[in-house]
């Protein structure tokens, strides 16, 4: 009985007396010990980021909406019949025939009595840009 340490103080077989050595308070009046509460951290921090992927995905998903209607647009003019060849920056109209076919024109829906499917303006890429259009459900 006589080598028992009392509870309060730090003592160990192998070390001592080591109480300074350790990464923690080992007295009474020591702040208390509290474990981070890295659950809600890590909740917080999956929402944020959900957040940031469903913003970016509505992003891409409306960028590729954007470009597959550039696309069938610029396939809808370059399949039309035209016997001329369609200059940089001037603006052209795409109507569609009494045959059902589609024809590209100079002249404007205003001039003309026909079917009229959109304005389209021939950029230097020579890609059409949509203008006017007055139905999408033609493809």
């Amino acid at each position: 009985m006589e080598n028992k340490k009392p509870d309060n103080i730090v003592y160990s077989e192998d070390k001592g007396y080591n109480a300074s050595f350790l990464p923690y308070s080992t007295s009474v009046g020591a702040p208390i010990i509290r474990v981070d509460d890295i659950v809600s951290w890590k909740s917080r921090g999956i929402t944020n980021v959900n957040k940031e992927f469903e913003n970016k995905f509505k992003e891409l998903k409306n960028q590729y909406e954007s470009l597959m209607q550039e696309f069938e647009w610029n396939e809808l003019v370059y399949n039309a019949k035209f016997a001329f060849e369609p200059v940089i920056g001037e603006i052209y109209h795409l109507y569609v025939s009494e045959e059902g076919n589609n024809f590209l024109s100079l002249i404007s829906p205003q001039e003309w009595n026909k079917v009229h499917i959109g304005t389209f303006k021939l950029n230097s890429d020579k890609k059409w840009i949509a203008l006017h259009e007055k139905e999408k459900n033609l493809f």
